[in-house]
């Protein structure tokens, strides 16, 4: 596992992930109209937009769940479309998925749902498989005897954590999260805020997240990309929310994103 933990020097000017005039479509609809997007190393960029924009779509895209009707998707520098099986493999290894809901396997155990990724990318011990899941459920803040329990014997807010354990399992350079804070109460997706954060800074992740939640944008986003009327528009908060159009005004300026505008601007003062 050493070489594996070895992360690439940090490059923030590097470009992970470049989508190019990626077009969408369901029958004659057009969910996304040549798109482009680029996200950097080490940076947390959050993806936005109202319901039906196709968010969770365009994720899908990138990472090669489905294959755009027009454009290019590149990861690490690969054609993710153009690439043969074994190819796909290897660059799948590199990132972690948390879907929505965890995903999780209901008739595994929290520690063989981690152990999934390491059983179909890696071949060891299953003792040494187990000690892994241990470590990650610790990283994630899940006590030990987690490993033994089903997915059903576990809170909302504990299988998001399982499954971002399950995402971390392969050491990936980049992480993508779909709404990781859905259904979670305010405390619970406040402290899931700041655990993405807090691993994002040690583990040097790359991270892309599909979010409707303005406090999540305040705590954990560099960047914020807005898919609106089948188009991004991406930059800070503080850039996004000047922005004229009138969705992204009425949901970054309306009471909520004012909020978090204001929490923003509070912390930078008392920095």
């Amino acid at each position: 596992m050493s070489d594996q933990n070895a992360k690439p020097a940090q490059n923030r000017d590097e470009i992970v992930i470049k989508v190019k005039d990626v077009v969408n479509r369901f029958g004659t609809r057009v969910v996304h109209d040549h798109v482009n997007l680029e996200v950097r190393r080490g940076e947390v960029l959050a993806l936005v937009g109202g319901s039906g924009a196709g968010k969770s779509v365009l994720l899908h895209s990138i990472i090669g769940l489905r294959k755009p009707d027009e454009g290019t998707v590149e990861i690490f520098g690969q054609q993710v479309g153009d690439l043969d099986s074994v190819n796909m493999r290897n660059l799948d290894a590199r990132w972690g998925m948390l879907f929505q809901d965890g995903a999780l396997f209901s008739s595994q155990t929290v520690a063989e749902n981690i152990e999934v990724p390491l059983r179909e990318h890696l071949k060891m011990p299953q003792a040494l498989m187990d000690e892994i899941a241990s470590m990650k459920l610790s990283m994630v803040g899940l006590p030990e005897d987690t490993a033994g329990k089903y997915p059903s014997e576990l809170s909302g807010g504990m299988r998001k954590r399982a499954g971002l354990a399950r995402a971390l399992a392969l050491d990936p350079e980049l992480l993508f999260l779909d709404e990781p804070t859905a259904g979670l109460d305010p405390i619970s997706a406040a402290q899931f805020d700041q655990l993405v954060r807090d691993l994002q800074k040690s583990l040097r992740l790359t991270v892309v997240m599909v979010t409707h939640d303005i406090d999540t944008l305040r705590a954990t986003a560099d960047r914020i990309a807005v898919l609106v009327d089948k188009h991004l528009t991406v930059g800070t908060l503080d850039e996004i929310r000047r922005d004229p159009n009138p969705w992204i005004q009425e949901y970054f300026s309306g009471p909520r994103g004012r909020a978090a505008l204001d929490q923003v601007q509070t912390e930078q003062q008392n920095a």
